[in-house]
């Protein structure tokens, strides 16, 4: 297989197909018949942990912050970058940049059906000793079905959307079983967006019932197991996954954009199975130097216990870093916060700057002083310093963003390798890392997939859809869960409204309507540069709307003075031209299979 170089759905059911030798080239075990494959445990494990691989590892691609520069939170520095051309209409074909998304999808799903097909991967034998082997294949046979879940959301978070020829809402092309290209009918068409949703709660309560319900310890009953249980298998899917996941896709399925009538059993089930994951967190995960509610987020700790399900991790890693800080600090400035998502920041006493009481902080000659902590911790700002650790004692670096008649600050929007926003990224940088050190310190990164808050955010958005901003789901309200987050210290480790907050209480009087501005503001803030807001906007669009997509995104223009002192204002940096709420399949597909429908709005690739 490592010969077929085409990036196709044909070139993966090939992968499906071809003979058993073939389909082992990538594994380290040789050529084995398709007799032999069974009795080789390292061969049938291979098809389960080769998945994992399929998974980035990091925020800095298309999956991740890239996809934030197609949105209103932030704008690609290179104008030539695929996310970049998505976002202003002039996307083509032949540069896709979600094709190979499709492509590990459907290689992963291609591995663990082959692993499930009539038991074969679970009736291995892995281990002598029969209680052991229960433990391995149990795991395996249950990560088999999550791996499956998992790369199926994928597909149905990306691909669903409406037919251009049917006009019916559809999903992906459901594939449970090992295609033989020879002799199955490779026209393949997609299944309905409900029968997707079906299929991944299938598979999700399937992969429950064989796995632990997290990879812990201290959830082991026996010690001589941990071998084989327990947290050795941090990192791979495990039950309470399985319910975030679920939790996900069901928040997707019940909004506008694919809700239209507004099935309130949809918000239900995301509420449900959001809460049942910060019940596991707070009460059984909430262990001496485990989870707790109120710590920071480490970013640069891959065994954080605010993570429900992260990525492997890179171990003494400065791609991060490399990637966000500008030419001045050795980086390449490759996406820069817009104007848009600085404003969405509160003042420091909770307030929105346009709301009277946040309108009493706010100066527009100094517009960066008496916000919400939160906006220090994720964003550099003309002025603002790179601290050692965050100790404002230890300056590193000093950003200049500013523009007069003669000259450009050295990171402002213009020169080499800076963001075109005149802001600068500060989330998921270890602010101990400096690469004139003579030993520099690095830190491991990894891809926080699901955190605790995102299902907080789950919950609130749903239970406020559900009954409004008080409305109790199994002793929770949307208000109180808001509270969560508003009350936990920021990646800095600074302390936010501990005390009151003033603002969520007089928005939770407001009704449905407003505390759901506020949800989507929050969610924001805490989800920015995660890759979720592209989601989030699509998702909340009424009737098909681009408008949430469709609006121009905006640069801080910041003006020195004489004085050494600083005007600012904003202008346009981007507009966006979008054609559809959906993304495309990929155009070498649709060529292949007349059976599968492009989604609307992109005519040109059909």
């Amino acid at each position: 297989m490592r010969n077929i170089v085409k990036i196709s759905f044909f070139a993966v059911a090939v992968m499906m197909s071809t003979s058993c030798a073939d389909f082992l080239d990538p594994y380290p075990y040789g050529k084995l018949s398709e007799e032999d494959f069974w009795e080789h445990q390292d061969a049938v494990q291979g098809l389960v942990g080769q998945c994992y691989d399929y998974m980035q590892r990091n925020y800095n691609n298309n999956n991740g912050f890239y996809l934030d520069g197609a949105t209103d939170d932030a704008v690609v520095t290179s104008s030539t970058h695929a996310m970049a051309k998505l976002a202003t209409g002039a996307l083509t074909p032949s540069k896709d940049p979600f094709e190979a998304y499709w492509v590990e999808d459907y290689k992963g799903i291609a591995l663990v059906n082959k692993f499930l097909k009539d038991q074969h991967g679970f009736n291995t034998r892995f281990m002598v000793d029969a209680h052991f082997n229960d433990l391995v294949r149990y795991r395996l046979q249950g990560e088999a079905f999550a791996l499956r879940a998992w790369f199926q959301w994928d597909l149905l978070r990306r691909y669903g959307g409406i037919g251009i020829k049917s006009g019916e809402l559809l999903g992906f092309p459901i594939i449970t079983e090992p295609v033989n290209v020879f002799e199955d009918d490779m026209n393949l068409a997609r299944d309905t967006y409900a029968a997707c949703v079906k299929q991944i709660e299938s598979d999700c309560d399937s992969a429950y019932a064989y796995l632990p319900i997290a990879h812990r310890d201290f959830l082991v009953e026996n010690a001589g197991d941990l071998v084989y249980a327990g947290s050795r298998y941090w990192g791979r899917l495990d039950g309470i996954t399985m319910t975030a996941l679920k939790s996900q896709m069901y928040l997707t399925y019940a909004s506008p954009l694919f809700n239209p009538e507004n099935d309130m059993t949809r918000w239900e089930k995301a509420a449900i199975y959001a809460k049942q994951v910060i019940d596991f967190k707070l009460n059984v995960d909430n262990v001496k130097n485990g989870f707790n509610p109120v710590n920071r987020v480490d970013w640069t700790d891959p065994n954080f216990p605010g993570i429900v399900y992260g990525s492997r991790y890179d171990n003494n890693n400065d791609a991060m870093e490399r990637v966000l800080y500008p030419g001045g600090f050795q980086g390449n400035g490759a996406l820069g916060a817009t104007q848009d998502l600085v404003d969405a920041f509160p003042m420091k006493n909770g307030y929105p700057k346009d709301h009277p009481e946040g309108a009493k902080l706010y100066d527009p000659k100094n517009p960066y002083a008496n916000r919400d902590p939160r906006f220090y911790s994720v964003i550099f700002y003309n002025n603002s310093k790179a601290n050692r650790d965050n100790n404002e004692t230890k300056p590193m670096y000093t950003f200049e963003c500013w523009e007069n008649q003669d000259a450009l600050g050295k990171d402002a929007a213009g020169n080499k390798a800076t963001s075109r926003t005149n802001y600068h990224i500060k989330k998921y940088i270890y602010m101990g890392l400096n690469w004139s050190d003579a030993t520099v310190k690095k830190m491991p990164h990894s891809r926080f997939y699901i955190r605790w808050a995102h299902m907080v955010l789950n919950f609130a958005e749903a239970a406020n859809e559900i009954g409004g901003p008080n409305h109790t789901i199994d002793g929770l309200s949307a208000k109180e869960a808001m509270k969560y987050l508003r009350t936990r210290k920021t990646y800095d480790g600074k302390e936010l409204y501990t005390d009151d907050d003033p603002y969520l209480d007089e928005v939770a009087t407001m009704g449905k309507d407003q505390f759901r501005k506020f949800i989507q503001n929050e969610r924001r803030l805490e989800t920015c540069f995660e890759g979720m807001r592209f989601y989030d906007l699509r998702r909340w669009s009424k009737d098909g709307s681009i408008e949430m997509l469709n609006q121009p995104v905006y640069k801080a223009k910041i003006l020195k003075n004489a004085e050494n002192t600083f005007d600012y204002d904003k202008d346009v940096v981007e507009n966006r031209i979008y054609t559809s709420p959906y993304l495309p399949l990929p155009y070498d597909d649709i060529l292949r299979m007349d059976k599968l429908e492009q989604n609307k709005g992109w005519d040109n690739w059909q």
